[in-house]
């Protein structure tokens, strides 16, 4: 018997929700895959230096590609907030608007990137034969840039469709694809860095230009057709802001891969930049699953926001942090025993570079812990209609704490602060705090005469100076006061281990420990009012103040 199909208007249990988002996670697994064959195969059949040049050049072509993304997840909210408001012809025109100016825009970046694609390498520190191969590379992936995209919208757009199996397979299609090409082109045939980009240009036709005729046949069981359409030039610019958490996602991994790249040329040399591409490739798979959930999900949200149905949405926000929270603990406990294995098929022919490949991906698999929460927050918002927000965290997460990251951290760890970058910047996005407020605490330590140090390198950090004794000075005589009155004033159940510290402290500031005593202010309701009572009293018992009441 087969199973009911699951549609976006349906009450989400944990195994209905798994079924329907399983095929979108499994697209983008697909996905990571079969990039991972594209770098094996440069790797192992051309060398480290073609490998060192490819993933040096490839934040390029994903950077301008990020439309794609920008349109399938900015667009797929408006459509799924439109079928949940029962407009079919108009969300039928709204998706085929989208599909035009992703396939229009993307084409002329593609132009200008074959243009100006040897400068840019140049300026990103290639020469010589690493020049050499990034050019002929991403020159041929210039050309793939408008199916690359609409293979990115697409993503979106069939779990819209209520046809997330569908895309699902277009990507194994076009997955087999590449890596059946990648095998004969590099490996049997010898092409070299060209025969991986043909394939990589030949699978995202399949996955890109495909799907086209399948929304073009208005008998299929589709929710969505294409359709003739106009100019909403509002609605555009509406799924432009709405989407432009992903734009700034993906725009800023290229951005910030790019220096990554920069900073390891400058410390590692071309082992550095081997090393950052196969934790990429390694990291696609993880975030894979994180990323697969999120657009999986997201239309589900936007539907029942459409459809002003709240207690789904809270049931789906509920549900999917849970769900995020194992995936991520079982992925980063389970990426420290994968990734010596993994690392050996792309550089075991190198000992050195497979020995810093995999002590950096494990560094790095640290922020696995974090991003999967981020990467849903940021959807979550999107799915709602609200792109500012989801605009918002995307930027300070992927773009200003990493760049903060990738610059500061190697500072104080050398090239250990690269690999960490990812998991601070991740952490600064989930707890809002900046790398730069780390320093600021430095900073304000040593102008208040304490001698912190900073150490580069492993086993690297922040120490406090062998032998340091804390000058009393440095403490007026009220925070003195304030200091011992905190310690004995702690409950009985806290101040077992304050009373060691306060005996130092009262011997340090030479001062002897004041009696206290214990009261219990607990009772129903509000004691704001108590304790300012309770603190008058206590600062003049302490000051030797005479006190008045009435009772």
């Amino acid at each position: 018997m087969s199973k009911q199909k699951i549609q976006l208007s349906d009450h989400f249990t944990y195994p209905r929700l798994l079924r329907f988002v399983l095929p979108a996670v499994g697209t983008m697994l697909f996905t990571s895959i079969y990039g991972i064959v594209d770098g094996l195969c440069v790797s192992n059949f051309v060398g480290k230096t073609a490998f060192a040049a490819v993933n040096l050049i490839m934040p390029l072509p994903q950077l301008l590609g990020t439309i794609g993304f920008m349109l399938g997840t900015g667009g797929s909210a408006i459509v799924g907030i439109t079928l949940g408001e029962g407009d079919q012809k108009k969300a039928d025109r709204y998706f085929t608007l989208f599909l035009l100016a992703a396939l229009v825009s993307v084409s002329v970046l593609a132009v200008l990137g074959i243009v100006f694609l040897r400068p840019i390498a140049v300026l990103l520190g290639a020469k010589g034969e690493l020049l050499d191969y990034a050019v002929r590379y991403g020159r041929i992936l210039m050309l793939a840039l408008p199916p690359f995209a609409l293979q990115n919208m697409f993503q979106s757009i069939f779990v819209t469709a209520e046809k997330p199996h569908l895309g699902f397979w277009f990507t194994v299609g076009a997955g087999c694809t590449n890596m059946v090409l990648d095998v004969l082109m590099v490996g049997v045939w010898g092409w070299g860095v060209e025969g991986a980009a043909i394939a990589t240009f030949l699978s995202q036709i399949v996955g890109g230009l495909l799907p086209i005729f399948y929304f073009l046949d208005h008998k299929n069981t589709s929710r969505l057709h294409l359709r003739k359409t106009q100019l909403y030039s509002k609605v555009l610019l509406d799924a432009c802001i709405n989407g432009s958490s992903e734009l700034m996602t993906n725009l800023s991994m290229s951005l910030v891969n790019i220096l990554y790249n920069y900073q390891l040329l400058r410390l590692a040399g071309e082992n550095g930049v081997a090393a950052y591409g196969v934790i990429m490739y390694a990291a696609f798979l993880f975030v894979a699953v994180f990323v697969g959930y999120a657009v999986g999900s997201a239309p589900i949200v936007s539907f029942h926001y459409g459809a002003n149905n709240r207690k789904e949405v809270n049931n789906l926000y509920r549900k999917s942090l849970k769900l995020i929270g194992v995936v991520a603990v079982g992925m980063t406990i389970g990426s420290m025993f994968i990734i010596p294995h993994v690392a050996r098929f792309f550089v075991g022919y190198d000992e050195n570079l497979l020995i810093l490949t995999t002590r950096a991906f494990r560094l790095y698999g640290l922020s696995f812990l974090i991003m999967g929460f981020n990467v849903y927050a940021s959807s979550f918002f999107t799915a709602l209609g609200d792109g500012v927000t989801s605009a918002l965290i995307s930027f300070l997460r992927t773009l200003l704490f990493q760049v903060a990251a990738v610059l500061l951290l190697p500072l104080l760890l050398g090239i250990d602060g690269i690999w960490l970058a990812v998991t601070a910047a991740e952490l600064a996005g989930r707890f809002e705090v900046s790398v730069r407020t780390i320093y600021r605490d430095i900073d304000a330590l040593s102008a208040a005469g304490v001698p912190v140090y900073t150490t580069q390198g492993k086993g690297g950090g922040v120490a406090l100076m062998d032998h340091y004794i804390l000058d009393r000075a440095a403490f007026t005589e009220e925070e003195q006061r304030q200091l011992l009155t905190a310690l004995q004033s702690l409950p009985e159940a806290a101040r077992a281990g304050a009373d060691e510290t306060l005996a130092k402290l009262s011997g340090l500031f030479r001062r002897r420990e004041t009696d206290w005593l214990q009261v219990d202010l607990s009772r129903w309701g509000s004691v704001e009012a108590d304790q300012r009572k309770f603190e008058a009293l206590k600062t003049a018992i302490l000051d030797r103040r005479a006190a008045a009441f009435t009772y």
